[in-house]
């Protein structure tokens, strides 16, 4: 695998020891190499499935997820099993001692003598960083309300790594939910960050990007981007197409929601229109914008986008508790065989 970002380390340090005791609760918590490391890391890990199976022997980690997940919640709870260590945790707020008025602050600091590392899902915004700051082991944040879902980001850019062989010199198109879709927020700020991004922003005018995350691009002067409304018009441009659902649980107004879900539906027809080596990607779950006749399309990249979560959680997971995966040399960067 090619390096995808410029080293940005100090003599005295680098990626991998500034891991040690790290939270993340954005993506701007790590620097590109870092994040570039991740991805050699998780490359590293999916061929050398036996050599880390103990990488993590004794650890613990506590997954909080005040909100329903099955995807993330299984994906970081498999990825310190795959290492060898062990889980504790909840999913739901209603199985946890917020249900009698307790702190999320408190809940930490009482987890965190438990555990070595957490990661924490929660509907309201910020709760991640009220969290990392309340304990002094690594926290990692497994999406906060409309904010920030940085390991499905580290999720996608594995899958845009093993699909192109980098993660920037794309024209990448994101469609439906651009205004409560997290993903599409987290994606789009950290591509940013690497360059050299074609965006094409595809949603109703109910749904746009938020101005923050426009400023972003605006900022970066090697990325650009347009605002459009029908998918079909730019389908044929795209490297990337990242499908989103539209939330219900983001709406206050179910009119609303049931007048806007169906907006944009992925189909073999549409696909037709598409490069033939475009990869798709959805962070699921979906509900109908993507038909099932599309699973079996080569160009179809969501359900690796499932695997590929766990190996950069893997990768991330070993990284901020400072186990090093046996064989794998961080200074190398280019994957043995």
């Amino acid at each position: 695998m090619s390096s995808t970002a410029a080293s940005v380390s100090s003599p005295s340090s680098s990626p991998n020891s500034d891991f040690i005791g790290k939270s993340v609760v954005t993506l701007d918590d790590l620097t590109t190499e870092q994040i570039d490391l991740l991805l050699r890391k998780a490359e590293y890990i999916d061929a050398h499935r036996r050599e880390v199976a103990h990488a993590c022997d004794g650890r613990i980690i506590a997954t909080l997820f005040y909100e329903p997940s099955t995807r993330t919640r299984l994906s970081f709870e498999t990825a310190m099993l795959r290492l060898g260590g062990q889980v504790i945790g909840f999913a739901g707020a209603q199985l946890a001692s917020v249900s009698k008025g307790e702190s999320i602050a408190d809940t930490l600091k009482t987890v965190a003598n438990f555990v070595d590392v957490v990661a924490i899902r929660h509907p309201k915004e910020g709760a991640a960083l009220v969290a990392s700051e309340a304990v002094d082991i690594p926290v990692i944040n497994a999406g906060d309300g409309g904010h920030m879902h940085p390991t499905q980001t580290l999720a996608d850019l594995c899958t845009l790594q093993s699909r192109f062989g980098r993660v920037n010199n794309l024209t990448v198109g994101l469609c439906g939910d651009l205004t409560f879709g997290r993903t599409v927020h987290s994606l789009i700020e950290t591509l940013c960050r690497f360059g050299n991004v074609n965006f094409v922003l595809i949603s109703p005018d109910e749904l746009k990007t938020p101005r923050y995350v426009i400023d972003r691009i605006k900022a970066t002067p090697s990325c650009s981007y347009v605002e459009v409304k029908d998918l079909i018009s730019v389908i044929g441009d795209l490297d990337v197409l990242y499908m989103t659902r539209v939330q219900q649980e983001r709406f206050f107004n179910e009119d609303d929601y049931l007048r806007l879900r169906d907006t944009y539906i992925l189909d073999e027809d549409k696909l037709r229109l598409a490069k033939k080596d475009m990869a798709v990607l959805h962070p699921l779950p979906r509900v109908n914008e993507i038909s099932v006749d599309v699973d079996g399309d080569p160009r179809a990249a969501y359900f690796e986008q499932v695997k590929n979560g766990m190996l950069m959680r893997m990768a991330l997971e070993s990284s901020v508790l400072g186990d090093d995966l046996p064989g794998f040399d961080p200074d190398k960067k280019e994957v043995a065989a």
